[in-house]
């Protein structure tokens, strides 16, 4: 690891102005990603803005018959949180299936949604459910954040603050888990709103990340029911291909998870 400035942050003002003063200012949220990359030396921060103990970034509310998530909530507290369980339960379930214990109580939505890997869990669940991002800046829908492969709207000097996710009338979520790392090698939440509309959305399979996927909301509108995606699948040009598993097989792989992930939310 190359030498690197601590600093804790005590408000996102504060943080704002610790990343402007920096060369390359890097903010730290649970560090599941950001510290083991640095420790390869493929990351070379001059500075580390720690942004967990910000009070505003913390805690999970109900907010406009929906939930309101802080940055720097972790995954754990959003599995346990009894809201998240009721308001939406696919939700609950997808941030329990997210690494291991270790990593759960330490890494944050903030943080997962801002690095945007590719093989992430929660950009499928912000799509579906059409969550917005809240910055220091500004809020973005869901769509509209995550814009590639690690990429995303933020600026160089935004925090992501919190993230808002409507209330649905159903959700659940499905992913076929790479056994090491755990993360998705295709993973689909599926969400129903109250007026009816479906929105499905897949990760880890896809080139340029978290898609959705048109033809399974089309069938599932008419008809839901895992019968109803069964003969639906993307097609193979554009999806990841790797030592892990072909574009043909996580194609194959979308459509046994949307299957569960219906069953799951019926």
């Amino acid at each position: 690891m190359y030498e690197t400035n601590y600093h804790k942050a005590g408000s996102t003002a504060e943080a704002g102005d610790l990343i402007s003063k920096s060369d390359d200012a890097k903010i730290l949220g649970g560090g599941q990603t950001l510290l083991p990359t640095m420790k390869q030396r493929l990351a070379a921060p001059s500075d580390l803005v720690d942004v967990t103990g910000i009070p505003e970034l913390q805690g999970i509310s109900e907010s406009g018959g929906g939930v309101s998530i802080g940055a720097a909530t972790t995954h754990s507290e959003v599995a346990s949180s009894d809201l998240v369980k009721q308001k939406l339960p696919g939700l609950a379930a997808l941030a329990s299936g997210i690494g291991d214990p270790a990593v759960r109580h330490m890494g944050t939505i903030g943080g997962s949604v801002a690095n945007n890997d590719p093989a992430a869990d929660y950009p499928a669940a912000l799509v579906a459910l059409g969550a917005s991002v809240v910055t220091n800046k500004r809020e973005l829908g869901a769509e509209d954040f995550f814009t590639g492969l690690f990429e995303t709207a933020l600026d160089e000097d935004e925090i992501v603050v919190s993230v808002n996710f409507p209330g649905a009338a159903a959700s659940a979520y499905s992913k076929y888990p790479n056994p090491a790392s755990r993360y998705a090698m295709a993973g689909v939440f599926v969400a129903k709103s109250s007026d009816g509309s479906v929105k499905v959305a897949v990760t880890g399979a896809g080139q340029d990340g978290v898609f959705r996927m048109g033809e399974m909301e089309t069938a599932l509108g008419g008809n839901w029911s895992p019968d109803a995606v069964a003969g639906i699948a993307p097609a193979a040009d554009g999806l990841l291909s790797d030592l892990h598993g072909s574009a043909a097989y996580r194609s194959n792989l979308v459509t046994v998870m949307a299957k569960r992930a219906v069953a799951a939310a019926s």
